[in-house]
Order: C-alpha cells, then structure tokens, then sequence
C-alpha cells in the first residue's frame, strides 16, 4: 500500500511544485501597460533625448566639427567664396563666416531643451500610442510639429547676429549675400536671362542658415529617439524598459 502511495504523493508534489512556479512568476512579471505607464515612458524617452542632443550641439564645436550638422552657407554663395579665397587670407576668412555661424547655433542649442519641455508636457495619450507604435522617428517628429516656430525665434536673432558682423572691407556676411543676389536676380530678371531661362535667387541667408540649424537640432534628437527604441542599453530607468521593450 505505501508503494503505491508514493508515486501519487510524488505526482502531488511536482503538481504543486508546477503551481507555485506559476504564481511565482505571474508575481513576478509585470502586467499589461497602463495609459499613464506608456505617457510617461514616452514623455521620459523624450526628456532624456531632448537633453542630450541640445547638450551634444551646445558643447564647443557640437556644430561645427560634426560634419552631418556643419553649417555652411548655401550654394548660391560659392561665388562669394570662390572670390574671397582669392583674397590674402581669403580661405581663413571663408571659414571664419562659417565658424561665426556655427558658433551662433551652439549658442542657440544651449536654451533649446527647455523649449521641448514644455511640448511634452503636453503630450495626451492619443499621443503617446501614435509615437509608441509609429516611425522610428515618430517622437522627434511630434517635437518637431510642437516645437519648430519656438525654436526657430531662438535660433534665428543669434544667426542673425553672426552675419551681421562685418568681415572683410567691413562689409558682412549678410551685405555680400544681398549684393550677389541683387546683381544676380537683375540680370535674370532681364530680357537676356529670360531668354537664357536664367532662374532668379529668393534665398533669404539668415532664414537658410537658422533652418539648417534646425535640420541639425533635430536630426540629433532622431538618433537619440533610435537608440532608445533599438538598442536595450540606452534604456537607462525601468520604466523605459518597460515601455520600449514590448513587443
């Protein structure tokens, strides 16, 4: 009779050994995400990707050594570098210009993540699960739509500023631009450079120039958002595990 117990107690035993490791790990293992689990995971995310590309692009040369956001000055302006390197000192002045408005989006980016704050702040949840289940840059994006006129007000006086400085003969960036352009567009605008299909220059320097800043803001705050949502290392709190880590 204890024979044939023995099995059956031992049978009870890896039953109950079975049950007691899955209450175990449904204790264990979190539930589903919550509304407010995903928002703030989403907000998070943002916070931290937000701060670090304003704090990598407001670091000395955060601009002007990282050759994807350089700013230079547009192709309708290699005519005036052409002929300033030229010059005595010309190429040292040309990259005087561009070092000056580099210098000026630097500046910029210093005040930039304050600005984003305020956007996730206001972030609902239709929000939050559009970027979660959208692009791999679905977050940027919604800062970019939030946040771009903000940013542009803040960046554009100080670029403003940069090519207002006078340089060479003491005439500035700014008034070279508009001297080329002017003689430029009256010459297309002629009989001639009608005939010649001659195509008028609209470009507005100061406009240019704080957009590509802004292309530079923003392509750096894409490659955070990447890391985050690809790369299990770059979720640094619990709660970003949690909300990046789904399947």
């Amino acid at each position: 009779m204890m024979k044939k117990l023995l099995p059956l107690a031992f049978l009870f035993f890896l039953t109950g050994c079975a049950e007691l490791r899955q209450i175990a790990e449904q204790m264990e293992s979190p539930g589903p995400l919550s509304n407010q689990e995903v928002i703030n995971g989403l907000k998070q995310a943002l916070t931290i990707g937000a701060d670090s590309a304003a704090t990598q692009l407001s670091s000395v040369n955060g601009y002007y050594r990282d050759e994807l956001v350089r700013i230079v000055l547009p192709p309708e302006a290699q005519v005036i570098t052409d002929n300033l390197s030229l010059l005595p000192g010309g190429e040292k002045m040309v990259e005087d210009i561009i070092l000056r408005i580099n210098r000026a989006a630097e500046d910029a980016a210093r005040e930039a993540a304050p600005v984003f704050a305020r956007a996730v702040t206001g972030m609902t949840i239709h929000d939050g699960f559009a970027i979660l289940r959208g692009e791999k840059d679905a977050a940027t994006q919604y800062l970019r739509s939030r946040t771009w006129n903000e940013l542009y007000n803040l960046y554009q006086p100080r670029i403003q500023s940069s090519i207002d400085k006078p340089i060479a003969g003491n005439i500035s960036t700014g008034e070279s631009w508009n001297t080329l352009t002017g003689q430029w567009n009256r010459l297309a605008n002629s009989t001639v450079g009608r005939l010649s299909d001659l195509e008028p220059v609209d470009t507005q320097l100061d406009r240019y120039l704080t957009e590509r800043a802004l292309d530079g803001l923003f392509l750096k705050l894409a490659q955070e958002e990447e890391k985050i949502r690809t790369n299990p290392a770059a979720r640094v709190t619990e709660l970003l595990r949690r909300v990046f880590g789904q399947p």
